[in-house]
């Protein structure tokens, strides 16, 4: 029963918690801008670089990469957008999930109830702007405080020798936690989450930056997951966006797994915080795997029209 009350239970509430917040926040911004997401998103995609910038603020809106791919599949299914439009899109949208992390890396854990307070108090008023911000802030607030929750676990874990032999005495850690984060974040629907339980339990030094890392590039993979489910029935160009997605974050995942020891260091030059190292390698992973894309936008739209051809009609 120790492990239920040390480790399962707190993890259980801190998860529930952080992904209530994370529905609050895009509640709250969808109603502030939602509407005007697609007309945004329609207006802005002219050229790759406008497309990655639109993705990119679309995902912290919405606070989803996943979200902002089923809509990108939506449009593209309807023909409103160019498959080789969505390419910037997709590549924006794994920059536009670092954003959220890096608000986490602040460690606002102390200000969560009083955000939580303020939120709510904020929701109760009748002007619908104070409202959807009252919802932001509150998200915020159910945000940390998830994440101080699951922190609870953290000391069970250490002590942990199963725990410690999986990820520590194994020669293939990172491979564990490549798998780790990918099939987690399928599970939850939110590399964010992820991203946030790894920060956690790296305060504590659970395990190395290595497998921290890697578990980080699972779960950038696990998160593509609910837009392939999406695209599935739908018509050639969708299904290209979707595994774009998928396809560009394997890529990405096989190319920084050995250099992730380079990653580490180049953190632990930025920071002495492992958590904040974290969110530091996260947001260079991603700007870095997006932007040397990016001028290719063209060629990788190409490419993904050669491997899921359309089907040629009767």
């Amino acid at each position: 029963m120790s492990w239920f009350y040390d480790i399962i239970l707190p993890f259980s509430l801190g998860l529930t918690f952080f992904l209530l917040g994370m529905y609050a926040m895009r509640i709250g911004f969808h109603n502030l801008a939602g509407e005007r997401m697609e007309r945004m998103i329609l207006r802005f995609t002219q050229t790759p670089t406008r497309s990655f910038i639109s993705g990119l603020l679309s995902t912290f809106v919405l606070q989803s990469s996943s979200a902002v791919t089923v809509l990108t599949i939506g449009l593209t299914q309807s023909g409103v957008l160019s498959f080789a439009n969505a390419v910037g899109i997709i590549l924006g949208t794994n920059v536009g999930t670092t954003v959220t992390t890096q608000l986490i890396a602040l460690k606002l854990e102390e200000f969560a109830v009083p955000m939580l307070l303020i939120g709510v108090a904020m929701w109760l008023q009748r002007k619908l702007t104070i409202r959807c911000l009252g919802l932001i802030v509150a998200g915020f607030g159910l945000i940390f405080l998830g994440i101080d929750t699951m922190q609870v676990m953290a000391k069970p874990l250490e002590h942990s020798e199963a725990f410690r032999k999986l990820f520590m005495d194994s020669g293939s850690s990172i491979w564990i936690g490549l798998f780790t984060g990918t099939v987690f974040s399928a599970l939850i629907h939110s590399s964010s989450a992820t991203t946030a339980i790894t920060m956690g339990l790296m305060a504590h030094n659970i395990f190395t930056m290595e497998t921290a890392l890697a578990i980080v590039l699972g779960a950038n993979i696990g998160t593509c997951f609910t837009a392939i489910i999406a695209s599935f029935g739908t018509n050639t160009a969708s299904r290209q966006v979707a595994w774009l997605h998928t396809w560009f974050n394997v890529a990405g995942a096989i190319v920084f797994l050995p250099l992730l020891s380079i990653l580490a260091k180049i953190t632990a030059s930025l920071t002495s915080d492992p958590a904040t190292q974290i969110a530091h390698a996260q947001t260079i992973y991603n700007l870095v795997c997006s932007l040397v894309a990016l001028p290719f936008a063209y060629q990788i739209a190409r490419f993904m029209k050669w491997l899921i051809p359309e089907k040629k009609r009767r």
